[in-house]
C-alpha cells in the first residue's frame, strides 16, 4: 500500500520502504533537518520526481492519501495525476479533490484517505477530470 502526503507543496509518497518526492518543492525544506538525504537541485520539468533516502524513520503527516499501487509506478502515476506540465509543481486544486472531493470545507489533517480509484482510473478519464478542474474560472 503505497501513502501518500505532502511535502513543503509537493507530493512525498512511500512505498515498499522507499521514497520519493514528486514535483518541484514550492518552499525551501531542510531535507537533512528532517532525516532525509538532501537530493540536490530538484528539477520537475526534467525529471517529475526523485527517490529521496532516508537517514531515520520519516513520518509521512496527515492528511495522507492510500492506493494500492507501489514502486516507482506509484511515483510516475502521481506525477501524471496531479504535476501541472508548465512548471512541474503539483496542482493544490487537485490534491483537495481527491483529499475532499465533496469539497465539504472539512479539515481532513488527521485523515487517511482511501483512493484505490486514483491508480485505478482510466488515464483519458483522468484527464477529463482534470481539465475540467485546472480550467481557469
Amino acid at each position: 500500500m503505497g501513502r501518500i502526503g505532502r511535502l513543503a507543496g509537493a507530493i512525498l509518497a512511500e512505498t515498499e520502504g522507499r521514497f520519493f518526492l514528486v514535483g518541484n518543492p514550492k518552499e525551501p525544506y531542510d531535507f537533512a533537518a528532517n532525516g532525509l538525504e538532501d537530493p540536490g537541485p530538484i528539477d520537475a520539468l526534467a525529471r517529475p520526481f526523485i527517490e529521496l533516502r532516508s537517514q531515520r524513520p520519516i513520518a509521512i503527516l496527515p492528511p495522507t492519501i492510500e492506493v494500492a499501487t507501489e514502486g516507482e509506478p506509484l511515483a510516475r502515476l502521481l506525477a501524471g495525476r496531479f504535476l501541472i506540465a508548465r512548471n512541474g509543481s503539483v496542482s493544490d486544486r487537485l490534491w483537495r479533490l481527491v483529499i475532499d472531493p465533496q469539497a465539504s470545507g472539512d479539515d481532513p489533517r488527521d485523515s487517511a484517505i482511501a483512493a484505490r480509484w486514483l491508480g485505478e482510473m482510466p488515464d483519458p478519464i483522468w484527464q477529463i477530470v482534470r481539465d475540467a478542474v485546472l480550467r481557469c474560472l
